[in-house]
């Protein structure tokens, strides 16, 4: 690839994401955060993290692949008790279950 073409393809990629946020800029003000599109996309986020997560914790990759079940649901159920008691800090939650898991891998060896 020459020189002009890679400036072409710079361009375009440029040209096309500040073409989506120019869009975005126009069409916020028109927008209803409250209607229905909007309630829609959030049940819709929500669903792909909870599928994600349970993915993660029933068919995990990797060094987690290592963990026994129950001990991933544990550490699962222990970070989200973390969380729901720590007046829902999000940080605490996903530290916690972190912490869980390795001690719980420390202790089976």
């Amino acid at each position: 690839m020459n020189e002009l073409q890679l400036v072409g393809v710079v361009l375009a990629a440029g040209a096309g994401t500040y073409l989506w946020r120019a869009l975005g800029v126009v069409l916020s003000g028109r927008v209803r955060t409250d209607g229905a599109l909007f309630q829609w996309v959030g049940c819709v986020a929500y669903a792909m993290i909870a599928g994600l997560a349970v993915r993660i914790v029933l068919l995990p990759t990797g060094t987690l692949a290592v963990a026994p079940l129950p001990d991933r649901i544990g550490a699962c159920l222990f970070a989200l008790a973390v969380y729901m008691l720590s007046r829902r800090n999000l940080f605490l939650g996903v530290g916690s279950g972190f912490m869980a898991i390795v001690l719980l891998q420390v202790i089976r060896g």
